[in-house]
């Protein structure tokens, strides 16, 4: 999974309930593996850490 702050859509509204921003900081763009993801769900769903809160635009539109 590529997670990329520049598609997101309520970037600079949600960063801060973010979980790459908490843990990272706001980088341009981060890549993690599925094992990855499924830490950074487990953390969130157990309310360690935010829950990412990407919603990527719809460039099609």
């Amino acid at each position: 999974m590529i997670i990329d702050c520049d598609s997101c859509v309520v970037r600079g509204l949600a960063c801060e309930d973010c979980v790459v921003s908490v843990l990272l900081g706001m980088p341009e763009n981060v890549e993690i593996d599925a094992l990855e993801q499924r830490a950074i769900d487990a953390l969130g769903r157990a309310g360690i850490v935010p829950r990412l809160r990407l919603e990527r635009v719809n460039r099609s539109a």
